[in-house]
Formats: structure tokens, sequence, C-alpha cells
């Protein structure tokens, strides 16, 4: 277990458990297994699940905004910013699934090609000063391309990767 501890009165908040080696592969297994059924879910589909994302994320603004004050420190102010930003980023890229339409760049002697699929599994590996905004900046984009996701926060500040982690769910 590791203790997560607001940096302003240098509390104990919340106690979450650290992934072993062999958890953190598991995790990625899971990920790499429900990439197929993510990435056919129909564009308008998946627009749609972000979009309730979108909602819900904003449904919760302010307990993710306390949330971030405890774990991570930052302002009221700061921390409603932040919710409401993963609030409008999944509901920007929500709009992504169906208009993805690229440019190529052209390769001198080469042959331009773009494939519009999913790489795979995304790894987002969140740092310790702007938790939630940073995150939402990586899953967004990467739910919307059909990708799915493995998120690994800083282990000093979990607490909202965790809670958007069970919001998505929920959507």
């Amino acid at each position: 277990m590791h203790d997560v501890i607001n940096p302003a009165t240098e509390l104990v908040v919340a106690s979450v458990p650290s992934a072993s080696l062999e958890e953190t592969d598991a995790a990625i297994a899971r990920a790499h297994a429900a990439l197929p059924a993510w990435r056919d879910v129909a564009p308008a589909d998946r627009a749609a699940m972000l979009r309730r994302f979108s909602d819900i994320v904003r449904e919760h603004s302010e307990e993710l905004a306390q949330l971030e004050v405890a774990n991570a420190g930052h302002t009221i102010s700061n921390a409603r910013w932040e919710a409401n930003n993963d609030a409008n980023v999944l509901g920007y890229y929500a709009g992504a699934p169906e208009r993805m339409f690229g440019q190529q760049i052209p390769v001198a002697g080469g042959i331009d090609i773009t494939f519009k699929e999913p790489v795979g599994v995304v790894g987002i590996i969140v740092p310790w000063n702007f938790p939630m905004p940073i995150a939402g900046w990586g899953f967004a984009p990467a739910l919307a391309a059909g990708c799915t996701v493995v998120m690994k926060p800083a282990e000093v500040t979990p607490l909202t990767a965790i809670r958007l982690g069970e919001l998505a769910l929920e959507a």
C-alpha cells in the first residue's frame, strides 16, 4: 500500500495499492484483450459513450476538484478548472470518431498511406504536477481513436486518476 499525503496538510488522505510487475502485465493483457471489442464499436456509438463520459465527469466536477485539492494540493479554483477541462476535452474528442480525416505527410520518393485504425494499447504515464488534466489529454484522444488505455498515475497523486477510471466504467 502507498499512502497519499495532502501536500497542504501533510495528512494521509488515502492508501492505495501499488501494482506489482505481474499485476501491471495483467492490466496490459486485459487492455490487449479488450482492444478488438472497443476498436469495433461504431464511431457514432464510441462518440456517444465519450459524450456520456464527459457528462458524468461534469456531473462529478466538484467531487473531482475537491479530490484534486487533497490529492495534489491545488487551489480549489484551479482544481475546478481542471475537472471541467477533463469534461471539455472528453466532449471535444467525442466529436473525433466521426471526423477522423487526418492528413497525409508527403514522403519524397515514397508512397503516402494513412491507415485510419487504432494503433493498439496506449500507455499513459501521468506526472504529479497536473494529474487530472494530463490524464484526460492522454486518454480522451486514445479512446476516441478506438485504442484501449493503461494509465499509470504518479504515486503521490493517483486519486483523481482512480476516480476518473471509475467514472469511465459508469459511463
